[in-house]
C-alpha cells in the first residue's frame, strides 16, 4: 500500500537537498528555492511538472515502477534511497547488481559536469544508460535502442550500420573483442543471464559471431585509443578513460583528444554541430 504522506515528505526532502550544480543546472541570480524547483526535478525525471507536484502534495495515482525508477535517477538517489522510495510507493524494489540500471549518483554527478566532453554511462553489455550532449554528437543517441539491440556488441553483428562509426582497420579486432567480452560475462553471470541470452541469439543469427565464438578467445580488452569516423567531421583519434562502478557493473566512458591535434580541433567543431542540433 502506498504511504502518500511518507512519499511526499521523502520526495520533498530529497528535492530540497539537491542543488542546481549537483545536476548540471545553472544556479541563476534570482533563485529563492531551497534546493531544486519542482519543475526542474520533473524535467530531470522526464515527467510533467503537474504529475510530480501532485506526488509531493499527496495526490494523484500510485506511481508505476517505471516512474519511480525515473524519479530515483532524477533525484540522484542512492540504492538504499531508491529502495526506500519504492517501498513508500507500495512496490517491491528492483534487484541490485549487474542487472540493475540504476546509475550510482556519484557517476551521475561526474557525468553532469562533462557537458562539453563526449561521455556515456554503459552497462557491462554495452547498453547506454546516459550520454552527455557531446556524447550524442559523437555517436548518436544510443539510448534510443530497445530489446537486444540496446547492446553495442549485439548491434555490431546484426546492424551493418553499427560499424560505420569506426575505422575499418579496427573492425577485425573489435569483432574479436566483442565476442571474447560476451563470453567472459556469460560465464561470469551464468546460463540464465542476459549475457547468455544475447550469446544464444547471436549464435543463431550471425555466421561471423558463430565462427569467432568457436575460437574460444578470452581476455581481449578495448584499446585505450579509439579511431572513429564521424559522418560530419571525419576521422577522430580519441583517448578513452573508464571509471567503473563495480557494485552495479556500470562504466563511465570519457573520450578526449590530445590538445593541439587535428582530432582536438574537430571535437571543437563537433561541439558547435551538437549545440545547433539540440536547438
Amino acid at each position: 500500500m502506498i504511504d502518500r504522506t511518507g512519499l511526499a515528505g521523502f520526495l520533498r526532502s530529497r528535492r530540497e537537498a539537491l542543488q542546481p550544480e549537483d545536476v548540471g543546472l545553472p544556479r541563476g541570480q534570482r533563485r529563492r528555492t531551497s534546493g531544486l524547483r519542482r519543475e526542474e526535478v520533473a524535467a530531470l525525471c522526464n515527467m510533467s511538472a503537474d504529475y510530480y507536484s501532485r506526488l509531493e502534495r499527496e495526490r494523484g495515482p500510485q506511481p508505476s515502477p517505471q516512474m519511480l525508477a525515473s524519479i530515483a535517477q532524477g533525484l540522484h538517489l542512492s540504492l538504499d534511497e531508491r529502495d526506500h522510495l519504492f517501498r513508500l510507493a507500495g512496490h517491491t524494489p528492483p534487484p541490485r547488481g549487474s542487472s540493475s540500471e540504476h546509475v550510482n549518483p556519484g557517476l551521475l554527478r561526474i557525468l553532469d559536469r562533462l557537458a562539453d566532453t563526449p561521455a556515456e554511462i554503459v552497462t557491462e553489455l554495452g547498453e547506454t544508460l546516459r550520454q552527455t550532449p557531446m556524447g550524442v554528437a559523437l555517436t548518436g543517441d544510443t539510448t534510443r535502442f530497445t530489446g537486444p539491440a540496446r547492446s553495442t556488441g549485439y548491434r555490431w553483428f546484426t546492424d551493418p550500420g553499427a560499424r560505420d562509426l569506426y575505422a575499418p582497420q579496427e573492425h577485425a579486432f573489435m569483432t574479436r573483442m566483442y565476442v571474447a567480452g560476451l563470453r567472459a560475462i556469460a560465464t561470469l553471470r551464468g546460463p540464465g543471464s542476459r549475457a547468455a541470452h544475447l550469446a544464444t541469439l547471436l549464435l543463431d543469427s550471425s555466421d561471423e559471431f558463430r565462427r569467432v565464438w568457436d575460437d574460444h578467445e578470452i581476455g581481449i580488452h578495448p584499446h585505450d585509443t579509439k579511431h572513429f569516423v564521424h559522418p560530419e567531421v571525419g576521422a577522430l583519434e580519441l583517448n578513452c578513460q573508464r571509471l567503473v562502478d563495480p557494485d552495479q557493473a556500470h562504466s563511465l566512458m570519457v573520450y578526449t583528444a590530445v590538445p593541439g591535434t587535428e582530432s582536438y580541433e574537430k571535437l571543437q567543431v563537433l561541439s558547435v554541430i551538437g549545440a545547433h542540433a539540440l536547438r
